[in-house]
This record gives C-alpha cells, structure tokens and sequence, in this order.
C-alpha cells in the first residue's frame, strides 16, 4: 500500500482562455500525480457538470466554487488512502457527490482528481500511464486511428455552419507516422483551397480552418478537394467522418440548418445525410440525430449501421446504462468516450467495457477547451480503443496529444497501429479494404 500525502487543487487556463482546474497529487514516497480538467462547448444535458462561479468576473468561467470544494471537501477525505485501486477511490469521489450531474462538487473538480489518482498509481509503479491502464483493465495496448478535423464547426466556430466537425481518417495508413503526414497534406491543401477562394478567415476552436462556406456541402465538396488537391483518391486510403452535433441546433424531432435556413423534421434529417452517405466517402458519423430524438436515431442506424460506424456522444454522454439503453434499442453502433463527460475515470471505463461487450467500438476523445494535458492519448492506448479524436491537426493542446501517441509507438513500435481495423463495420470494411 502507497498513501496519498496531499492532493491541491489550482486553477490554470485551458486553449480557450477559460479557468479550468488542474490537481496535483502527492504520494507518501514522493511520487506526483497531476491533471487538468477540459471543457466542452457543446455538451449533452445529461453529462457531469462543469462548475462555474457564474457572475461579470471572468464572464462568469472562474472556478473557484469548485476549487473551494476540491481543497476544502474531496481533499481531506483522501489523505492516507492507497493510491493502488483507482475504482474505490472513485467510488469515494461518488459518494462524496451522488448527485447524476456531479453538481455539488462540479465535474471538473472530479475529473481533474480521478485522472490525478491515475496518474499517481503510475508513478507509483514506475510504469508510463498507457502500461498502468492496460494492466488495470486487462487490456491490449495499441496505437489507435486518428479522427482530425479539417474544418471546425458548429458551436467550435460560432456556428458558421450547421456540421461540427469535418473530418478524416486515413484507415488505408500503415502507420501513425503515416496518417500525421497524409494529414498534414490535406489540412494544408485545405487552407490552400480556401485562400485561392477568398475564404480563409483563420482557425476554429480545435484548429481547424474557420469554415467560411455557403452550405454545408460546400464544405463536404471543398474537403474532397483537398483529399484529391494532397494526392490521395478520396475513399482509398483516406476517408471523411463528421460530427453532426445536432442536438445543437434540434429539439423534439425538428432540426434547423441555420446556414442554409432549412427545416427539417427528423426523416427529412436523415435523408439528407443518407444522401451526403451516398455522395461522398463517410466512413463515420456522430450524433447524427439529437439526444432527445431516439426515434431518429433508431431509424438511422437501421438504415445505415451496416455502411457507416454510427457513433453517439451527446446520445450517450459516456454512460454505461445509456450505452447498454441504445444497444438494445438498436441506436448507434459506437460510443464516443470523454472522461470529463462521465466524471471519474472508473465511470469512462464502465462505457468503454458496456460498449466492448457487444462488439462496439469507442473513440476517446478531448474537449474543445483543452490543455497540455495528455492523459487521453495515454487511455485511447492502454484501453486498446482503436480511434482517438482530439481536434485538428494545428494548436499545441491537439498536437501535444498527437505527438504522445508518436512517443509511444516508440516503446509499442509501429505494428501495434490498428490501420483501418476499428472500421470493421462501415464504409471502409465494404471496400474490402
């Protein structure tokens, strides 16, 4: 048994300018554990909460209230409890605030200590965080497939168009050297594209181009030129994946593209997408109906859960009874996994296991208000999860997350890379890829 000596809380800053909560945790033998809580901007109403003080100071986004609670409540109930079993210790942080939203205390505050008590564990061992995870879950560790966005959208980029995301992945790369520079070529012929338009107006909140479109397609159109413009045959080694986040800008069935003022109802939704399936080469798509239309999203991923990996994150808020909910409901084929969204560590990892249990694939992913902070890739590869999302391919706090997988596969070597393997159940599986 290794006791915890002392956890403190801070408040630091994350790539949005926003407080955020970053806690340290000191170990009777010395050894550190630290990480930083992120935050998103779009968020489902049924994930853990991310406190604020709320008010004119700061614009209401200090974190003090939950710092208060961090240093003052969770911290003394730990002190000279054993680092070595992360689910008692999260257990503790849940009986602290049982509250479904984690409002007592605030998401962030338990977050930035669970995944501080993962990090001292480690440290405790000697062991990279990525090997700690692995050994802890019983799983094989692996170099997962990135997912990095082209365009940011939605509201990473004051809702200039409809579409969060706009993304590819290189599932035909034989390598996570090979995706990064397969990348490169396409965001940059991307930003080439835009600015022979007169359409380049900088970059969105994860870092990628501003999407300065006329619709939606535009978008879908501009980013297959930019596949074509970086010399890859779109759909051969290089697909496109989207988060729709349409609980953004969708309630009770009915959905509003903003960009081009269309309403549409839910079947109207998903025949739209069902075109934009047969049009270009989706391989996968997030929350393609809102969270309060299951309806929707049944009939979504009956239509094309057998094309296109169909993947639910404000619909499932990395929830292991909402995961088990859709499966049986037939809603969504994967789940997207943000330890923030959940709370603890343990709880991520209880959606990740509900998910594996019935064949479904998960992606780890960050939060547009994000940090130098690293701990996700570290989980994405000792989880074995096969997709990683953490933004673009620009701004430190992506790249620092993408640049630890590459460490990584130093120690893993480069075989451990799953290549197009997660997609099994999509767009690139039917290939015959």
């Amino acid at each position: 048994m290794t006791a915890i000596e002392n956890i403190k809380g801070r408040r630091v800053w994350d790539s949005r300018g926003n407080p955020t909560i970053e806690v340290e945790i000191t170990l009777e033998n010395g050894k550190l554990g630290r990480a930083i809580a992120p935050a998103g901007a779009s968020r489902g109403t049924r994930e853990a909460i991310d406190l604020r003080d709320g008010g004119k100071h700061l614009r209401g986004m200090d974190v003090q209230k939950a710092l208060h609670h961090l240093n003052h409540q969770i911290a003394p109930e730990f002190v000279g409890k054993n680092i070595e079993d992360q689910a008692d210790l999260d257990q503790l942080l849940l009986q602290l605030d049982p509250s479904p939203l984690k409002s007592k205390l605030g998401g962030n505050a338990m977050v930035a200590t669970s995944l501080a008590f993962l990090h001292a564990s480690a440290a405790n061992l000697d062991q990279p965080l990525w090997q700690r995870v692995s050994k802890l879950y019983g799983r094989t560790p692996s170099l997962p497939l990135p997912e990095i966005q082209i365009f940011g959208g939605g509201a990473h980029a004051g809702r200039r168009v409809d579409i969060q995301d706009f993304m590819v992945m290189v599932p035909g790369a034989k390598s996570f050297d090979e995706v990064m520079e397969i990348t490169n070529e396409i965001y940059f012929a991307a930003g080439d594209l835009m600015k022979a338009k007169g359409q380049l107006a900088g970059v969105a909140d994860e870092g990628g181009w501003w999407p300065n479109f006329d619709s939606n397609e535009e978008a879908l159109e501009t980013l297959v030129r930019a596949i074509e413009k970086a010399g890859e045959k779109p759909g051969d080694r290089v697909v496109i994946s989207l988060d729709v986040a349409a609980s953004e800008f969708g309630k009770d069935g009915q959905y509003k593209l903003a960009l081009e003022d269309r309403d549409l109802s839910s079947a109207q939704l998903i025949e739209l997408l069902g075109q934009w399936i047969a049009d270009y080469p989706i391989a996968s798509i997030e929350d393609p109906l809102g969270e309060d239309d299951p309806e929707g999203m049944i009939e979504f991923t009956k239509r094309f859960g057998d094309r296109v990996q169909i993947i639910g994150d404000d619909f499932l808020v990395t929830n292991a009874k909402l995961v088990k909910d859709a499966q049986q409901m037939g809603a969504c084929n994967a789940v997207l996994i943000k330890v923030n969204q959940a709370g603890t560590v343990s709880e991520a990892i209880a959606a990740f296991e509900a998910a594996s249990q019935q064949g479904w694939q998960s992606i780890v992913s960050a939060r547009s208000g994000e940090t130098e902070d690293v701990s996700i890739s570290r989980l994405a590869v000792g989880l074995g999860a096969g997709q990683l999302k953490v933004g673009s391919f620009t701004r430190s706090e992506r790249m620092a997350k993408w640049n630890e997988v590459l460490r990584i596969q130093d120690q893993l070597g480069a075989g451990a890379f799953v290549q197009g393997a997660p997609l099994h159940n999509t767009f690139w599986a039917q290939k015959g890829q």
